[in-house]
């Protein structure tokens, strides 16, 4: 089980559910010209999988410090697993994941797509070693990888069957998947900005430079309820104008995820306890599943 949450298992999951919605409750039920058969999807799950538990690895060995203060119980590396043991696994999930995307890369006739996998392969690695410990880059960073596990489907499912004759729809088909991965960066965003304010005191003392810790807990906060503001106008318009017919989809985007991100909204405006900001961080986690479960509606309701 330590190994399990080692890699965060729960999360890799969510990536997979995501992935295998994008190809069977979009693109394959509405006839897009596609390039990956079921093996290939299997592929690019694994691939992108295994590059995933790979960077909450060497997250975990470069967070030991800051765990045993901000979260001890959960603390895995070190306790449970050794620092040795837990970088060989990061190494062989790397190495399975790079692998297994050049193997894909190569299958749908597009070998430039194995950088992909290559540079977030060391994003994920900057980002624990580095970048998580600066000034909202590093929050911007990995919530633009999160957006590209989403968007990665459009690529190698999409893109290598473009043609001058269908441009047109698949392209239809790839804004979709864009959407959904913008919507996966900003609250993603938004739970990196509240982890932080969450952990603010573990961070002070390993020497990190994160928002709270520049500007102030407080003011870290009030741009935490400004920056939910925003999914909330954009859910909230989408609905207005966009989808307004279609009573299935507007009744799931107002129970399943405005209200819930309102819910969040009001607990951002006035959080001040660990504890508070603990629950927050779990609701947009929760939020951003619910949102990619609209997938569903493709099939069934449109």
């Amino acid at each position: 089980m330590n190994f399990l949450n080692l890699i965060r298992w729960k999360n890799l999951i969510m990536i997979a559910i995501v992935q295998l919605l994008i190809k069977y409750a979009l693109l394959e039920p509405f006839g897009a010209l596609t390039s990956l058969n079921t093996l290939g999807i299997i592929i690019l799950i694994l691939a992108t999988a295994c590059i995933a538990a790979a960077g909450n690895i060497i997250n975990d060995i470069n967070d030991i410090e800051t765990d045993l203060v901000n979260r001890p119980s959960k603390v895995i590396v070190s306790k449970f697993i050794s620092e040795k043991t837990a970088f060989t696994l990061f190494i062989i999930f790397n190495f399975i994941g790079v692998g297994l995307g050049y193997y894909l890369s190569h299958l749908v006739g597009k070998s430039a797509f194995f950088a992909l996998f290559v540079i977030i392969s060391a994003l994920l690695y900057v980002y624990a070693s580095y970048l998580k410990q600066t000034f909202l880059l590093g929050n911007i960073v990995i919530s633009l990888l999160v957006g590209l596990s989403v968007l990665i489907v459009g690529i190698f499912d999409l893109t290598p069957n473009i043609t001058p004759e269908n441009q047109q729809l698949q392209l239809v088909y790839f804004k979709i998947i864009l959407n959904y991965a913008t919507f996966a960066f900003l609250i993603n965003l938004i739970r990196e900005i509240t982890k932080d304010i969450e952990d603010v005191d573990g961070d002070y003392k390993a020497g990190m430079n994160t928002l709270p810790i520049i500007i102030g807990r407080e003011r870290a906060s009030n741009i935490l309820f400004t920056l939910t503001l925003i999914p909330i106008l954009a859910i909230g318009y989408f609905v207005v104008y966009k989808i307004y017919q279609n009573e299935a989809a507007v009744i799931y985007f107002l129970i399943c995820v405005l209200a819930p991100l309102i819910y969040i909204s009001i607990k951002a405006f006035g959080a001040k306890t660990k504890k508070q900001f603990h629950h927050i961080s779990n609701l947009l986690k929760l939020v951003m599943f619910l949102g990619m479960l609209s997938l569903l509606l493709y099939k069934f309701s449109f």
